[in-house]
């Protein structure tokens, strides 16, 4: 089996309520190309002021952006898209329904950040190969165009989810299409974007 690491990158944080939830992108390494998850955000917006956004971007970081062969948005909700723009010319995968929804529904996203100069986005319709090992698959609920990215790991799957669940709780006691979904798969654990640790079954 392809040897395959998932490592959580912490790029911020936001206030939902009176709790304040870490914002993490997550980096694959793949023998055949490092693979981003997500892109956090890399600015303030006033649409978001009253999440009070905490940001320390990739680029900040000093991330190599240039060392990324792919990027995948589980959705495009503005903190998982806001630093598409540091990957203009990088492929971008995304399901079609996701990306048609952030461009005509309204509100849904920072619709300037989506469609940031020379991004470029490769549409997924469903399930799709990304990677030997490293699989997009639709997993609606969160959005009806969320996905999961699933990656083949010798003690079971190991999922990243985005929002398909944005707490333990929500894998716990599964509701939702996507959630459900993720449960059939076994996984050994699964990595949340707004949290620092990863879900594992009991």
């Amino acid at each position: 089996m392809t040897r395959i690491a998932v490592t959580p990158v912490p790029v911020g944080s936001l206030l939902a309520g009176e709790e304040r939830l870490p914002i993490t992108v997550h980096v694959i390494e793949h023998p055949e190309g490092r693979i981003l998850v997500d892109t956090g955000m890399t600015s303030l917006h006033e649409a978001v002021a009253d999440m009070e956004p905490i940001l320390d971007p990739l680029d900040a970081q000093g991330f190599d952006v240039s060392s990324v062969a792919a990027v995948v948005n589980t959705h495009l909700h503005f903190d998982h898209c806001g630093g598409n723009h540091l990957f203009a010319g990088t492929p971008i995968h995304v399901q079609r329904r996701e990306l048609e929804d952030a461009r005509t529904l309204d509100p849904y996203t920072i619709r300037e950040w989506v469609d940031a100069p020379g991004v470029t986005y490769v549409p997924v319709d469903g399930e799709s190969e990304l990677l030997p090992g490293v699989r997009l698959v639709s997993a609606p609920g969160h959005t009806r165009g969320s996905q999961i990215v699933v990656v083949d790991a010798e003690g079971g799957p190991i999922v990243i989810a985005g929002d398909t669940a944005v707490w333990f709780g929500e894998l716990d006691d599964p509701a939702t299409e996507g959630q459900r979904l993720i449960r059939s798969l076994e996984p050994s654990e699964v990595w949340l974007a707004h949290s620092d640790e990863p879900w594992r079954p009991r």
